[in-house]
């Protein structure tokens, strides 16, 4: 069977664009291999959730393994390749640190700005705590361009896991404005987003929505 990934065949129009399934499928689009879509519109169904227990998108299946959580999704799809993880073992676990860096270090203070302006903004309190959420999200934001330096990506000049995963996290802030003050962080997300795999990702994520419809 082709590796296929389970995700939402209807999102609001805020939202496309932003679906965690955009990971796997950059990262199948990177390493040149083929998969199938299956579409849902509930995660949230018994069905669903003794799969995935959380009731979140996406998950995958091959014909080995059925899994859930983008970083663990996108990190088998590398394996299988051999694409996006360095040969070389230093390297490799550079490249795994990276990736846990994306989603725990990062994201968390990324989310943080989506929940309180987007999903919560309608709360008596999200307004006065604007302020310190942008500005823990820009400390960290800071922490990550110093590391990344004059680095084309964040372990040198290779392209990897940890990149695929960091600038899938950084691209929720696309139109928020933050990443302007950060020249050399926007730089490394225009150099990831400008990758033909991402491109072509994106075009096909995007697409699932042309014809679809709300939920009944």
């Amino acid at each position: 069977m082709l590796p296929t990934i389970t995700t939402f065949g209807w999102v609001p129009e805020f939202a496309r664009g932003f679906v965690r399934d955009m990971r796997p499928r950059w990262a199948f689009d990177e390493v040149g291999k083929p998969y199938e879509v299956n579409l849902i519109l509930d995660s949230k169904c018994p069905e669903d959730r003794r799969f995935q227990p959380f009731g979140q998108v996406p998950t995958y299946r091959d014909d080995e393994v059925a899994i859930f959580e983008s970083g663990a999704i996108v990190l088998r799809i590398a394996e299988r390749a051999g694409g996006l993880i360095p040969a070389d073992s230093a390297a490799r676990v550079r490249a795994l640190q990276w990736v846990a860096a994306a989603l725990n270090s990062v994201e968390p203070y990324v989310m943080a700005l989506a929940i309180n302006d987007v999903f919560e903004a309608d709360r008596e309190w999200s307004r006065a705590r604007h302020g310190k959420v942008v500005d823990d999200l820009k400390t960290r934001l800071g922490d990550l361009e110093a590391a990344l330096g004059d680095n084309a990506w964040v372990d040198g000049d290779e392209f990897t896991i940890g990149d695929l995963m960091m600038i899938s996290v950084l691209g929720v802030l696309r139109g928020t404005g933050v990443v302007a003050g950060f020249p050399r962080l926007a730089g490394y997300i225009a150099r990831g987003e400008g990758r033909a795999a991402h491109r072509k990702a994106m075009a096909d994520h995007m697409a699932t929505f042309h014809d679809a419809r709300a939920p009944a």
